[in-house]
């Protein structure tokens, strides 16, 4: 009995053996992971990298190893009709740059955010000089008052400083 579920008399054959248009036999390579339910697989497969070459791929292996060989073939095969000259190296290329612009926006947004608390914290705090209920303005130009501060006026209008 066939493992993809066929039963030993009448056999249908898998994807690949039905592209190749050959029969397909009880030991097939590709009958387990290149169902005749999922042709599109093979067929990309077998444009790219040829039928003959992930056979060998495929019988080199170990069969726990095979179904995540073919995952990464099938993979790899859409990613080479996608992007015939960069294939999976483009999409990793692609993804390191989305990564790196993505990394850069969160900085900017976490220094944002230490900004954003740094001011909330000063709007928080008390006026620096508050004393028992008096504030003092903290940046007013004062050079005029200090002439006022310092000249009495008599009654007459005279200055006491003037000689």
């Amino acid at each position: 009995m066939r493992r993809n579920g066929h039963s030993h008399g009448a056999v249908s054959p898998c994807a690949a053996c039905k592209l190749l248009r050959r029969k397909c036999v009880e030991d097939c390579v590709f009958a387990p992971y290149f169902p005749a339910k999922e042709p599109y697989k093979f067929a990309i497969v077998h444009k790219i990298f040829g039928a003959s070459n992930v056979s060998k791929m495929l019988q080199v292996l170990s069969e726990n190893h095979r179904s995540d060989a073919v995952n990464s073939i099938v993979y790899e095969a859409n990613a080479r009709v996608q992007d015939p000259v960069y294939g999976c190296v483009g999409i990793i290329s692609s993804l390191q740059r989305q990564l790196e612009t993505l990394q850069t926006q969160l900085a900017f947004a976490q220094a944002e955010l230490v900004h954003m608390k740094t001011l909330h914290r000063i709007d928080t705090k008390p006026p620096p000089y508050m004393a028992s209920g008096i504030s003092f303005p903290a940046n007013k130009d004062l050079s005029n008052d200090v002439d006022m501060a310092f000249a009495y006026e008599n009654g007459a209008g005279e200055s006491l400083w003037s000689c």
